[in-house]
Parts: structure tokens; C-alpha cells; sequence
């Protein structure tokens, strides 16, 4: 009873956490392309975007990633001994625990007017998140070890047609 308690929990903040690593690199881009205003425009926009972001990042995306780890954590001492999938998930998480730090990083060079990338190199990195969603789920719902090579190869496929999209989206905007 408390493994599917621990995995509903579990479930719930992954998605929350997802949800805030999604938004807060968008809320990157727009406080990054707001520095290029005019200044009436700017002295508007940058108070609240950061208001925003500030919001965003510590009152749901830290708390959810670290509900998301708590709850995941329960769950382990009922996989013993770990199966290969399991290790390989771990490692991706330990990735995604690397991107959220980060994000925390840009996050307070931004609140203190200094944006570190560009809006275009932020566009790149707010997709390495969709990646790691992509990878953990295939990797969890399948689990084996033919579907693991598949997921590696999807994630490969996947980054290369969103770097096409991408370059594609930015040719039509500045066409």
C-alpha cells in the first residue's frame, strides 16, 4: 500500500517539477530578449518576469524536484537488487538534478541583470529538459534491455529533429 502511495506522490511531483523546468527556461528567454527593449518597455517587463520567475522557481520547481526525490527515494528499498533499468534511470536523474542546478544558476544571474546565454542558447537549453522526460519514460515504461538501446536511439533521433525545428523556427521568424 505505501509503495503505490510513494509512486502516485511520486508521479504527481515529477510532473510538477517537469512543469516548472519547462516554464522557468521560457520566463529565461523573455527576461533575456527583455533587456533588448526600450527602456519604458523594459522597466516594466524585467520587475515582473523576475517576479515571475522567482515565484516559479522556489515556490514550485524546487519544491516539486525535491518532493520528486523524496518520494523516489521511498521507493527504492522495494527494488533489491536494482535491476539494470533502474541504474540507468538514476543516472538520468542525476543529469536532470545537474540541469535544474543549472537553471538555478542562470535563474540568479538573471535576477541580477547579467543573462549568461543568449535567447537563442536558452530556446536550445529549454529543450534538453523535453529530453530527459522523453528518455526516463520510455526508459521506465519499457525496461528492458532491447528497449533501452531503443530509447537511446530515440533520444538521439528526438534531440536531432528538435535542433531542426529549432533552426527551422528561427529561419521563419527572422524571414
Amino acid at each position: 500500500m505505501y509503495f503505490l502511495t510513494f509512486k502516485a506522490l511520486h508521479i504527481v511531483a515529477v510532473v510538477s517539477w517537469f512543469s516548472g523546468l519547462f516554464y522557468i527556461v521560457r520566463l529565461f528567454v523573455y527576461i533575456t530578449e527583455a533587456h533588448d527593449k526600450p527602456a519604458a518597455e523594459r522597466d516594466i517587463l524585467l520587475p515582473q518576469l523576475k517576479l515571475m520567475s522567482s515565484r516559479l522557481w522556489f515556490g514550485i520547481t524546487w519544491p516539486a524536484g525535491i518532493a520528486t526525490l523524496v518520494f523516489g527515494t521511498a521507493m527504492l528499498s522495494t527494488y533489491w537488487p536494482m535491476p539494470q533499468w533502474l541504474w540507468i534511470k538514476l543516472a538520468m536523474v542525476s543529469g536532470l538534478c545537474i540541469y535544474h542546478g543549472i537553471c538555478h544558476w542562470i535563474q540568479q544571474r538573471l535576477q541580477a541583470d547579467n543573462p549568461p546565454l543568449s535567447s537563442r542558447n536558452l530556446r536550445i537549453w529549454n529543450e534538453v529538459a523535453t529530453l530527459f522526460l522523453v528518455s526516463i519514460v520510455f526508459l521506465v515504461v519499457l525496461k528492458d534491455s532491447l528497449a533501452m538501446l531503443w530509447a537511446i536511439g530515440g533520444f538521439v533521433v528526438f534531440a536531432a529533429v528538435l535542433m531542426l525545428g529549432i533552426t527551422a523556427y528561427r529561419r521563419l521568424r527572422t524571414a
